[in-house]
């Protein structure tokens, strides 16, 4: 038997409980965008695939998954 995923609970209004906060909003990276990252610094996308960018800094090609925490666009 398959685990199922945990259902999504809804808020009641008499829920004395705040409502969940919404999800932030997907970053989205464009081919050549300049980038910054806290541990590797500044870079350029070279690549977006689906969830993911591949970004060179220089010295280090990385492949970046979504959320991109630590990924800014400048």
């Amino acid at each position: 038997m398959k685990p199922s995923r945990a259902a999504k609970r809804r808020h009641l209004p008499t829920s004395p409980f705040k409502p969940p906060l919404p999800a932030p909003p997907v970053k989205e990276f464009e081919l050549g965008d300049q980038v910054t990252h806290d541990k590797h610094g500044l870079g350029r996308v070279l690549e977006v695939e689906g969830q993911a960018v591949l970004v060179d800094f220089g010295t280090v090609k990385a492949r970046i998954i979504a959320p991109y925490a630590k990924l800014f666009k400048l």
